[in-house]
């Protein structure tokens, strides 16, 4: 009677020794024995309940309620030899019913968690809500299975649209290993819910989402909804099985994209998975991107985050639509050339109530010491790297978009916040490691196995680090020592480099050297150059704005500045918007200034990012050696008096490219180039042209090399460069 009590008070952690199915003991002289069988259920709101075989519809008898507990009733059988399939017809007021009992489901709903620890992706194959067939008798029934893991929970009730959110109607059995199961017939995709969950204590918890739902409603229901992942039909089977070529030998321009800004519509609300099909990518093909970086599409609660504070790690923001509708995005940027880039974000997550903050009442997938646990950053909590379950969690999420979502590669956020235990802390407010210094080595060890999965299982996709320090192999492989990531953002060349271009000319000499000392250090990593989001917000203004000068001397700086990145060698990225000079600071809450391209100026700038992408794919030099020093080498970074620097790129078959900035407004007559061969020459781009909205200043098409020696090469030629310009010259033949 005290177990049938906890269901009335919703504290029934093993309802599968109550429910359903249970023999049927009666006294004998000598001990209890078996006869027959009795059917249990607790409907709280029931009347009368008439038990009936599921495969014939007869009835097999009428319930007793329960004279102490409400809504409790049984029916007993002594001459049941087994048991067979029934459904519960119920009566309500005037109302009458039918459902099946999920509790004579005991042993599928066991199956949720035979093997879930294994290997990380059983995680969102097992839990979760998984839509399932049941064969009860001879006959099949649709049903969903619903497990999650809460080992500290007193107790766990699934709530949602089949109950009317009432936790006292379908209390989930909690298993061995911590997790809670239920089978649930006849719910399908499209049904919400949540998990209403007691902390060990017996305290009601706010109502938690589910951590691998893999769709959830906005504000402010935040509730999971069942979802079938099995009916998209994926068209992009010609770029799945293309013969893999090494990334770092491939070019590879980047768009990085808020789908929420990117474009809106008249009435400021953004555009959809769908629409953006429609619209981004004959946008991309037109601009000649190889790749989108998308921010985090992972459901999050707050719009002004971004998506860098996500509680749904297996589920794509319902903001923008279904899942199906996201892989129809990726599917179709497939059919069109283009990569897909997710950014992931394992470093930190919100407290939001619904969320995973102690999400059963203990520190359960954060740390419990705020000094580890807690970003003072971000104000969000910290994911305990050490546990088994929370690395098989993350783990999974990673592993669960290259499946489910065909994603071509992961750009992983915050690396170094997860590097390091004082990272933005002072002395006193971390705990050093076993061996009293500041690496998170559990931290480490995650990244290393994350790495080493996405690699074995998707050997096609990239891993990406945003890692902000000189922590050493950061993309080095893990067999080597490294962390093994694909790439790193390039975060010095950033911050140097943007702190040059931003100086007046007149003192740029002063700080020559922020130009030319990213190559010092180039090859320790496979960089990748970054101009971000993080470089437009908060007021640091626009690119464009970042710029010195009148409107002209701005947009030559911008022209120029852009074709030296695009020379440098390493992967490329820039933020949406810097393509056709965006003048105000990004804002998520509006769209980009598309209107700006009624102006020349700024579709000339759009031009030279649609000429810089495709010279860059079309030239090997610019991109196969990009991590090879045979790829490039300076003519001369030593001008720092005239601002002017030269260097070459060079491809596996020894062809080069030769790129001379001036970053200055003078223009510089009879500037002697080095060059390794005679012959003539060709400029093939030039961003003072007139096509970008420069000033056209007289360099010549072609220009001949004679055997005259400079700056190390054998032969050389003379150019005037133009202010404030880059050039790229190419031999011809």
């Amino acid at each position: 009677m005290i177990q049938a009590l906890d269901l009335a008070a919703v504290r029934c952690a093993q309802p599968f020794s109550l429910l359903g199915w249970q023999p049927n003991w009666q006294p004998n002289k000598e001990q209890e024995q078996q006869k027959g069988w009795l059917i249990r259920c607790y409907l709280p709101k029931a009347d009368q309940v008439e038990v009936l075989d599921l495969a014939s519809g007869k009835s097999l008898g009428v319930c007793q309620p329960d004279p102490e507990v409400a809504g409790l009733f049984s029916l007993v059988l002594p001459r049941k030899r087994k048991t067979t399939p029934y459904q519960l017809q119920v009566t309500q007021g005037k109302h009458q019913y039918r459902l099946v009992d999920p509790y004579q489901f005991q042993q599928e709903a066991y199956h949720a968690v035979h093997f879930v620890h294994s290997q990380p992706q059983n995680l969102y194959r097992q839990l979760g809500a998984q839509l399932i067939e049941l064969e009860p008798g001879k006959q099949q029934l649709k049903a969903t299975r619903f497990a999650v893991y809460a080992p500290n929970a007193s107790s766990v009730s699934l709530i949602g649209d089949m109950n009317d959110w009432d936790g006292r109607c379908h209390p989930m059995q909690k298993t061995d290993c911590g997790h809670w199961v239920l089978v649930m017939p006849e719910i399908a995709a499209g049904v919400r819910y949540k998990f209403e969950i007691k902390d060990r204590q017996g305290h009601l918890l706010p109502h938690k989402a589910d951590p691998v739902g893999f769709l959830a409603d906005q504000y402010p229901s935040h509730a999971s909804q069942v979802y079938d992942h099995s009916r998209y039909q994926w068209h992009d089977q010609d770029w799945q099985q293309r013969k893999p070529v090494p990334h770092y030998q491939a070019p590879m321009s980047i768009y990085e994209l808020h789908l929420g800004s990117w474009r809106r519509k008249d009435n400021n609300e953004p555009l959809s998975y769908l629409e953006l099909k429609e619209q981004l990518i004959p946008y991309l093909l037109d601009m000649g991107y190889t790749h989108i970086e998308l921010l985090p599409v992972m459901e999050h609660p707050f719009d002004g985050s971004w998506g860098y504070q996500p509680l749904g790690l297996f589920a794509p923001s319902s903001r923008f639509g279904s899942p199906d509708e996201l892989k129809a995005l990726v599917d179709a940027c497939h059919q069109a050339g283009i990569g897909v880039i997710l950014d992931w974000v394992p470093a930190h997550f919100p407290d939001d109530g619904h969320g995973l903050a102690r999400f059963d009442g203990s520190a359960l997938y954060e740390y419990e010491d705020p000094r580890r646990g807690w970003h003072p950053d971000w104000n969000s909590c910290i994911y305990d790297f050490g546990k088994d379950t929370v690395r098989h969690f993350l783990v999974a999420s990673a592993l669960y978009w290259l499946e489910h979502f065909h994603i071509d590669g992961l750009r992983v956020d915050a690396v170094a916040s997860m590097l390091y235990w004082d990272y933005s802390r002072k002395a006193g407010e971390w705990i050093p490691n076993v061996d009293g210094g500041n690496h998170n080595y559990e931290a480490i060890s995650l990244l290393q196995w994350l790495n080493t999965e996405v690699y074995r299982q998707f050997p096609n996709a990239i891993t990406i680090a945003e890692e902000s320090t000189s922590f050493a192999g950061v993309s080095k492989p893990v067999d080597q020592g490294g962390l093994g990531f694909g790439f790193k953002w390039n975060m010095g060349w950033m911050n140097d480099s943007l702190r040059y271009i931003s100086k007046d000319p007149a003192y740029r000499k002063f700080h020559h050297n922020d130009l030319t000392f990213a190559m010092v250090y180039h090859y320790n990593e496979n960089f990748v150059l970054s101009l971000s989001h993080d470089e437009v917000v908060h007021g640091k203004g626009s690119l464009l704005h970042k710029m010195p000068g009148d409107e002209w001397q701005q947009a030559a700086n911008l022209r120029a500045y852009i074709a030296y990145m695009f020379a440098h060698p390493g992967k490329k990225l820039h933020f949406m918007g810097m393509e056709f000079a965006q003048a105000s600071e990004w804002s998520h809450q509006r769209s980009l200034d598309w209107h700006l391209l009624d102006y020349d100026k700024h579709r000339g700038i759009q031009q030279l990012f649609r000429d810089l992408n495709l010279s860059y794919q079309r030239c090997a030099p610019l991109y196969q050696l990009d991590y090879d020093n045979r790829g490039f080498g300076w003519l001369d970074h030593n001008d720092a008096e005239h601002s002017v620097l030269s260097f070459y790129r060079q491809d596996a078959a020894g062809e080069r490219i030769y790129v001379v900035s001036n970053f200055t407004p003078v223009p510089r007559n009879q500037y002697r180039l080095g060059v390794a061969t005679e012959g003539d020459f060709d400029v093939i781009l030039n961003t003072d042209s007139s096509y970008y909205w420069g000033s056209n200043f007289a360099v010549g098409t072609v220009i001949p090399a004679v055997s005259q020696s400079h700056q190390g090469q054998p032969a050389s030629l003379v150019l005037d460069l133009p202010p404030l310009s880059t050039l790229y010259l190419r031999r011809r033949g």
